[in-house]
């Protein structure tokens, strides 16, 4: 039965940086009181005219450039956002086009900050069936669009941020070589209103009405609801996929949490009884970019040398739907 193994990573983000200070220009905050709540000095955001695919595009060529292949080499295209540049077609399909790939499947994933470990799933799948043998995934996201930068929205605007990043998967048949040990994916659509973006949907005749424009169209975030739960489930997630994969947390490398929230990520941290060597955070330089934040942390580990192959690590997040889960693999 083959096996997936990660042959390399990618990331790009917008050139235009935003700091703590830049926002305490726009509303009611500080960098003292940012910083204190959720870890973050600076974020980026893109400028008028950058698009997903611009910064997918830019992820993925840093990916082809560390694992010398190129759009022919791959056999399908999963891409994760809840932000995608149109209502349709989705994202996966408009990279396709602007990389030159083959008339390969582009699958687009809509499971928000989860959307990485989702899709890691799915591809593992698709491996171990034997469907595909060379998986692109893309993690992207552009939040600053949809952010409310007054004082009333700040909550939300001082968390999320704009970026993506880029893995390539591939099947390989060496019996103690790289896998994905264990999963852990889960869901509960009943807390789908702490943390969404009502408009523009379907069930709006036109989809998008003069009285959206404003909250309807805002990122909305119960803060106190998402951290009690993120704190919880994220921890449970890891805990249950080390146990499917018998594996105890002391014998991990490295935990790639969801940057949701250096708190949150702490607190995971502490009830996994883990190192601080254990876990890698970047949210202070990146912010929440949804669905990029794994993919971009686990290209910086890569590149700084933080992973060798045999290490044992685990992917882990939170976020809109509720969604959540875990990845535990060999390197």
């Amino acid at each position: 039965m083959p096996s997936l193994r990660i042959l390399g990573t990618g990331h790009a983000v917008p050139d235009r940086v935003v700091t703590n200070d830049d926002l305490a220009a726009m509303m009611d905050t500080s960098d003292e009181w940012i910083t204190q709540r959720t870890g973050i000095k600076q974020r980026h955001w893109v400028t008028e005219g950058e698009t997903g695919i611009d910064l997918a595009s830019a992820a993925v060529t840093r990916a082809f450039e560390m694992t010398g292949l190129g759009p022919t080499d791959i056999d399908a295209i999963i891409y994760a956002t809840s932000t995608s540049d149109h209502f349709a077609p989705g994202n996966g399909i408009l990279l396709q086009d602007a990389m030159g790939f083959d008339a390969i499947p582009a699958f687009d994933l809509r499971a928000q900050c989860s959307g990485f470990v989702y899709s890691l799933s799915m591809a593992d799948a698709f491996i171990v069936a034997g469907m595909f043998r060379t998986i692109l995934i893309v993690g992207q996201e552009i939040q600053s669009t949809s952010l409310d930068t007054t004082t009333e929205g700040r909550d939300s605007a001082v968390i999320f941020a704009d970026g993506a990043g880029a893995v390539i998967v591939q099947a390989h048949d060496e019996p103690s070589g790289s896998a994905i040990l264990a999963t852990d994916l889960h869901g509960d659509g009943q807390h789908a209103r702490e943390l969404w973006v009502d408009a523009p949907g379907a069930i709006y005749h036109p989809r998008m009405r003069a009285d959206h424009i404003g909250a309807r169209s805002f990122l909305q975030m119960n803060g106190r609801e998402v951290f009690r739960h993120a704190t919880t489930r994220m921890p449970e997630s890891v805990e249950a996929a080390l146990a499917k994969a018998g594996i105890a947390a002391g014998d991990l490398k490295l935990l790639i949490p969801h940057q949701a929230n250096l708190r949150i990520s702490e607190l995971v941290q502490r009830r996994l009884g883990l190192r601080d060597d254990q876990v890698y955070n970047n949210i202070e330089r990146f912010g929440n970019t949804t669905a990029a934040t794994i993919p971009i942390a686990l290209d910086e580990c890569l590149r700084t040398k933080r992973l060798a192959r045999g290490d044992l690590v685990a992917f882990t997040a939170f976020g809109a739907g509720f969604l959540w889960g875990s990845v535990v693999l060999r390197w």
